[in-house]
Protein backbone atom coordinates (compact mmCIF):
# COMPACT_ATOMS: atom_id res chain seq x y z
CA UNK A 1 0.00 0.00 0.00
CA UNK A 2 1.49 3.32 -1.05
CA UNK A 3 1.87 6.02 1.69
CA UNK A 4 -0.68 8.70 2.34
CA UNK A 5 0.52 11.83 2.14
CA UNK A 6 -0.29 15.41 4.53
CA UNK A 7 0.41 18.99 3.62
CA UNK A 8 1.30 20.89 6.59
CA UNK A 9 0.64 24.54 6.32
CA UNK A 10 2.29 26.20 9.41
CA UNK A 11 1.19 29.34 10.12
CA UNK A 12 2.25 32.62 12.05
CA UNK A 13 1.80 31.65 15.35
CA UNK A 14 4.17 31.45 18.74
CA UNK A 15 2.52 27.54 18.40
CA UNK A 16 4.42 27.12 14.86
CA UNK A 17 7.14 25.27 16.76
CA UNK A 18 4.89 22.46 17.41
CA UNK A 19 4.58 22.38 13.79
CA UNK A 20 8.32 20.28 14.51
CA UNK A 21 7.06 17.68 16.91
CA UNK A 22 3.15 16.98 14.39
CA UNK A 23 5.66 16.95 11.27
CA UNK A 24 7.96 13.64 13.85
CA UNK A 25 4.85 12.36 14.98
CA UNK A 26 3.00 12.18 11.32
CA UNK A 27 6.62 10.35 9.41
CA UNK A 28 6.99 7.52 12.54
CA UNK A 29 2.88 6.89 11.70
CA UNK A 30 3.96 6.19 8.19
CA UNK A 31 2.86 9.30 6.78
CA UNK A 32 4.68 11.37 3.53
CA UNK A 33 4.65 15.06 5.25
CA UNK A 34 5.06 18.06 3.03
CA UNK A 35 5.06 21.52 4.52
CA UNK A 36 3.78 24.69 3.63
CA UNK A 37 4.96 27.69 5.68
CA UNK A 38 3.74 31.07 5.66
CA UNK A 39 6.09 34.12 5.88
CA UNK A 40 5.27 34.86 9.10
CA UNK A 41 5.12 30.87 10.00
CA UNK A 42 9.52 31.14 9.11
CA UNK A 43 9.87 34.14 11.65
CA UNK A 44 9.04 31.57 14.11
CA UNK A 45 10.18 28.23 13.03
CA UNK A 46 13.08 27.46 10.83
CA UNK A 47 11.91 25.69 7.36
CA UNK A 48 15.37 23.41 7.82
CA UNK A 49 13.54 22.20 10.79
CA UNK A 50 10.53 20.71 9.24
CA UNK A 51 12.61 19.55 5.80
CA UNK A 52 14.88 17.59 8.25
CA UNK A 53 11.77 16.01 10.17
CA UNK A 54 9.97 15.32 7.18
CA UNK A 55 12.65 14.19 4.43
CA UNK A 56 10.74 16.78 1.71
CA UNK A 57 11.54 20.62 0.32
CA UNK A 58 9.30 22.81 2.43
CA UNK A 59 7.45 25.22 0.61
CA UNK A 60 6.52 28.99 1.11
CA UNK A 61 6.52 30.99 -1.52
CA UNK A 62 4.25 31.25 -4.69
CA UNK A 63 6.61 32.60 -7.78
CA UNK A 64 10.21 30.04 -5.80
CA UNK A 65 12.61 29.16 -8.62
CA UNK A 66 12.07 26.04 -9.08
CA UNK A 67 14.06 23.58 -11.68
CA UNK A 68 11.55 22.06 -13.17
CA UNK A 69 8.28 23.93 -14.05
CA UNK A 70 5.47 22.84 -11.59
CA UNK A 71 2.60 24.95 -9.88
CA UNK A 72 3.42 24.04 -6.65
CA UNK A 73 -0.17 24.81 -5.46
CA UNK A 74 -1.84 22.51 -7.85
CA UNK A 75 0.59 19.50 -7.37
CA UNK A 76 0.70 19.64 -3.58
CA UNK A 77 -3.23 20.17 -3.94
CA UNK A 78 -3.62 17.07 -6.14
CA UNK A 79 -0.97 14.78 -4.21
CA UNK A 80 -2.63 15.79 -0.70
CA UNK A 81 -4.45 12.71 0.88
CA UNK A 82 -5.27 14.86 3.75
CA UNK A 83 -4.55 18.94 4.71
CA UNK A 84 -3.41 19.98 8.08
CA UNK A 85 -3.21 23.87 8.99
CA UNK A 86 -1.40 23.56 12.64
CA UNK A 87 -1.40 26.17 14.22
CA UNK A 88 -3.70 27.95 12.31
CA UNK A 89 -4.11 31.64 13.14
CA UNK A 90 -7.05 34.03 12.62
CA UNK A 91 -6.03 35.24 9.10
CA UNK A 92 -5.71 31.92 7.60
CA UNK A 93 -9.16 30.98 8.69
CA UNK A 94 -10.52 34.23 7.50
CA UNK A 95 -8.80 33.68 4.01
CA UNK A 96 -10.53 30.02 3.39
CA UNK A 97 -13.61 31.43 4.97
CA UNK A 98 -13.53 33.74 2.25
CA UNK A 99 -12.18 32.13 -0.70
CA UNK A 100 -9.22 34.37 -0.92
CA UNK A 101 -6.05 32.96 -2.27
CA UNK A 102 -3.13 35.17 -1.84
CA UNK A 103 -0.28 32.98 -0.46
CA UNK A 104 0.74 29.55 -1.57
CA UNK A 105 -1.23 27.99 1.09
CA UNK A 106 -4.44 29.56 0.45
CA UNK A 107 -4.16 28.25 -3.06
CA UNK A 108 -3.44 24.95 -2.02
CA UNK A 109 -6.22 24.63 -0.06
CA UNK A 110 -8.41 26.25 -2.18
CA UNK A 111 -6.93 23.84 -5.51
CA UNK A 112 -7.24 20.57 -2.75
CA UNK A 113 -10.62 18.33 -3.12
CA UNK A 114 -8.58 16.67 -0.16
CA UNK A 115 -10.07 16.70 3.91
CA UNK A 116 -8.81 19.41 5.85
CA UNK A 117 -8.25 19.74 9.19
CA UNK A 118 -7.74 23.10 11.10
CA UNK A 119 -6.15 23.49 14.13
CA UNK A 120 -6.75 27.06 15.52
CA UNK A 121 -3.75 28.90 17.72
CA UNK A 122 -4.53 32.28 18.74
CA UNK A 123 -5.21 34.84 21.53
CA UNK A 124 -8.45 34.18 23.14
CA UNK A 125 -9.67 37.46 22.74
CA UNK A 126 -9.32 36.85 18.90
CA UNK A 127 -10.61 33.49 18.54
CA UNK A 128 -13.96 34.55 20.82
CA UNK A 129 -14.10 37.65 18.38
CA UNK A 130 -17.48 36.87 16.49
CA UNK A 131 -16.11 37.23 13.09
CA UNK A 132 -13.62 34.63 13.61
CA UNK A 133 -15.99 32.12 14.97
CA UNK A 134 -18.57 32.97 11.92
CA UNK A 135 -15.47 32.11 9.74
CA UNK A 136 -14.46 29.11 11.66
CA UNK A 137 -18.53 28.01 11.20
CA UNK A 138 -18.50 28.57 7.88
CA UNK A 139 -15.58 26.36 7.03
CA UNK A 140 -17.12 23.71 9.48
CA UNK A 141 -20.61 23.83 7.38
CA UNK A 142 -18.65 22.99 4.02
CA UNK A 143 -16.77 20.27 5.46
CA UNK A 144 -13.42 21.24 6.98
CA UNK A 145 -12.76 19.36 10.69
CA UNK A 146 -11.07 21.33 13.25
CA UNK A 147 -9.16 20.19 16.74
CA UNK A 148 -9.20 22.84 19.45
CA UNK A 149 -8.44 25.09 20.64
CA UNK A 150 -7.66 24.27 24.32
CA UNK A 151 -7.17 26.47 27.71
CA UNK A 152 -4.01 27.53 28.93
CA UNK A 153 -1.48 29.79 28.78
CA UNK A 154 -1.09 32.24 26.06
CA UNK A 155 1.59 33.92 24.42
CA UNK A 156 0.40 36.88 25.97
CA UNK A 157 0.73 35.53 29.50
CA UNK A 158 -3.40 34.85 29.80
CA UNK A 159 -4.39 31.63 30.86
CA UNK A 160 -7.82 31.53 28.39
CA UNK A 161 -8.82 29.20 25.37
CA UNK A 162 -6.53 29.65 21.89
CA UNK A 163 -3.56 27.54 23.05
CA UNK A 164 -2.63 25.12 19.79
CA UNK A 165 -4.22 21.49 20.98
CA UNK A 166 -2.06 18.43 22.04
CA UNK A 167 -0.10 17.29 19.00
CA UNK A 168 -1.13 13.95 20.69
CA UNK A 169 -5.06 15.01 19.72
CA UNK A 170 -4.25 16.48 16.22
CA UNK A 171 -2.07 13.19 15.70
CA UNK A 172 -5.37 11.14 16.13
CA UNK A 173 -7.79 13.15 14.36
CA UNK A 174 -5.37 12.94 11.57
CA UNK A 175 -4.87 9.20 11.35
CA UNK A 176 -9.07 8.96 11.65
CA UNK A 177 -9.21 11.41 8.31
CA UNK A 178 -6.42 10.30 6.20
CA UNK A 179 -8.02 6.41 5.73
Amino acid sequence: MAKKTIVLGVTGSIASYKAADLVSGLTRKGFEVFAIMTKEAAEFISPLTLQTLSGNKVYSGMFEFVEEWDAKHVSLAKRADLIIIAPATANIIGKLACGICDDLLACTLTASEAPVLIAPAMNDVMYNKRIVQENIARLKKIGYKFVGPKKGRLACGDVAIGCLADVEDILKEAVKMAR
